[in-house]
């Protein structure tokens, strides 16, 4: 019972974000973030993807770099532009600790509640890691590094990533292409979209614990 009131408790957060990213979004496009957009031109999208996918590697929250692809590209090509800043985050940690970091981030991972993580994800690499991206709690970059040191294989961890990171990528893209355009429908089914989200993260969690 803890546990469903821990992921009610932090599936607030993500209302508190989508809060704030709204009103730093409404500022930046009154202080011209358009106009800078159009100065980037053609290697604009290029630079974008390369400092959000350092920043999703670092762990400033993916939702983040999601929201700000939507309020500078829109809709379609900034959730194009997110997921991909998103799998070089996530493929830069998972490897960074495979090859390079697995002995000290063990260490550093595999204790209490990330010990227990790493057992719900090693039991079923690809529905655990789906259900994980689902949810709007934890950390991205320790479920990264804990993948990465753990016996889980590359492919179905990645995959399952890419799978679960659209979701909550078309939420915070639609939020920020709704402030671009001033959009009230396109941020109302962003709010929709989270709940849904979100719910079909605690529906896979429950078919996951063990009985």
């Amino acid at each position: 019972m803890s546990t469903w009131k821990s992921i009610a408790r932090q599936a607030l957060n993500p209302a508190l974000l989508l809060a704030s990213l709204v009103t730093v979004g409404l500022l930046l496009q009154r202080a011209g973030l358009g106009d800078l957009i159009e100065r980037a031109g053609d290697k604009g999208p290029l630079a974008f993807v390369a400092l959000g996918g350092l920043a999703c590697t670092i762990g400033i929250p993916r939702q983040v770099v999601a929201y700000a692809a939507g309020l500078a590209y829109g809709f379609w090509a900034g959730s194009a532009l997110a997921l991909a800043a998103e799998l070089i985050g996530c493929t830069a940690d998972f490897w960074w600790a495979r090859l390079l970091a697995r002995r000290w981030t063990a260490r550093f991972l595999a204790r209490g509640r990330m010990a227990r993580l790493d057992r719900f994800l090693a039991a079923n690499a690809f529905r655990a890691t789906l259900t994980l991206r689902l949810l709007p709690i934890g950390s991205n970059v320790a479920l990264n590094l804990l993948a990465g040191v753990s016996g889980v294989a590359a492919g179905p961890f990645l995959l399952a990533s890419a799978l679960g990171y659209i979701p909550q990528t078309v939420v915070f893209t639609l939020l920020g292409g709704g402030v671009r355009v001033s959009g009230a429908t396109q941020m109302a089914l962003a709010a929709v979209l989270m709940v849904a989200s979100i719910a079909l993260g605690i529906t896979l969690m429950r078919r996951a614990a063990p009985a």
